[in-house]
């Protein structure tokens, strides 16, 4: 079982929110598929997923993901993933 905390923030303030739950094992394989859920429900596109971020998410259970990650305009600073439980 595990969690993932899913935050949209604009000037350091939360503007949407989403905990991500699964009952399933945590399998780095399948980050994307999470990532893809994740921004599904906060109504986004989905940002590019590098190398980088799954090492920054594996070494600090947090990952974020800033304007320049995605394909298309968005109107906030950044979203966070946070490891809650796993």
């Amino acid at each position: 079982m595990f969690r993932i905390w899913g935050r949209i923030e604009r000037e350091h303030k939360i503007i949407r929110q989403v905990t991500y739950e699964s009952d399933k094992k945590f399998e780095w394989s399948d980050f994307f598929k999470y990532l893809a859920d994740i921004c599904e429900e906060l109504d986004i596109g989905t940002p590019i997923l590098l190398k980088t971020h799954i090492f920054n998410y594996a070494k600090f259970n947090r990952v974020t993901f800033i304007p320049r990650d995605f394909a298309e305009p968005v109107k906030f600073d950044k979203l966070v993933l946070e490891n809650i439980l796993r």
